[in-house]
């Protein structure tokens, strides 16, 4: 058995699996410590062969998260990073290693899937958008601040401009809260849907679109592309790795 993580910005999810079967952990919010976490989850866990972790998350939470893999699996984790090429997929980055890995081990993940051609927008802290040839090929992507931390940034920075979370989506709003929520929300729409149509170009046909991430759910009834959801991709592209 294989404990595989994904360490976020603002989570931490985890699963185990056997080879064959992903088998669903948990996802724990940072906003809690997170040793004690760890060590109510993981205290029970099965004999482990590895333990691989995808992190994009600060060091003294690595740290934690280090120190509680020797504590509960009695072994050392293994940080995956991002490379040139690995199962199949070649980066764009000329320093393949600062493509961050979440993004590298989805596009790993959705090339396994056999989705490609496609675009992966993913909607967390951060909206990454990433475009992958049928081949394997990364063709790069943009990184831009999510609804959220869009809408968290400009009440940090303006005096009244506030959101409000049941605030109404609106093409013309009539309210503060409801003309922040709205143009936060629909410029990640306007983003979104202008890198396709760049891949689209790109990849000579219209590639499937991809939400993942968080908010991923809550972008997809606001475009006028077909998309699909997809869960947990940092932790599929772990099991390939795990795999190759």
């Amino acid at each position: 058995m294989i404990l595989l993580v994904d360490l976020g910005n603002s989570r931490l999810k985890w699963a185990l699996w056997d080879g064959a079967v992903l088998h669903a952990g948990a996802a724990l919010d940072h906003a809690a410590p997170l040793a004690p976490q760890l060590a109510a989850v993981w205290r029970q866990l099965p004999p482990l062969g590895r333990v691989l972790v995808a992190s994009v998350a600060r060091a003294d939470l690595e740290h934690t998260l280090a120190a509680a893999v020797v504590r509960y699996c009695g072994r050392a984790a293994e940080f995956v990073r991002s490379r040139a090429t690995a199962c199949g997929v070649t980066s764009a980055y000329a320093v393949p290693e600062t493509l961050g890995v979440d993004r590298f081990l989805a596009l790993i993940a959705l090339h396994a899937a056999g989705a490609a051609p496609c675009v992966l927008a993913s909607v967390g802290t951060a909206l990454t958008l990433d475009a992958l040839a049928a081949d394997g090929r990364h063709l790069g992507g943009l990184i831009a601040p999510s609804p959220s931390l869009m809408q968290q940034a400009l009440a940090a920075a303006t005096a009244r401009a506030r959101s409000a979370p049941d605030a109404a989506l609106s093409e013309m709003a009539g309210d503060t809260a409801a003309a922040v929520h709205s143009g936060c929300w629909l410029a990640a729409v306007a983003l979104v849907e202008r890198f396709h149509g760049r891949a689209a170009a790109a990849l000579g046909g219209a590639p499937s679109l991809i939400l993942a991430g968080g908010d991923g759910a809550r972008l997809a009834p606001l475009l006028a592309l077909p998309a699909r959801y997809e869960v947990d991709l940092v932790l599929r592209g772990l099991a390939v790795w795990a795999g190759a």
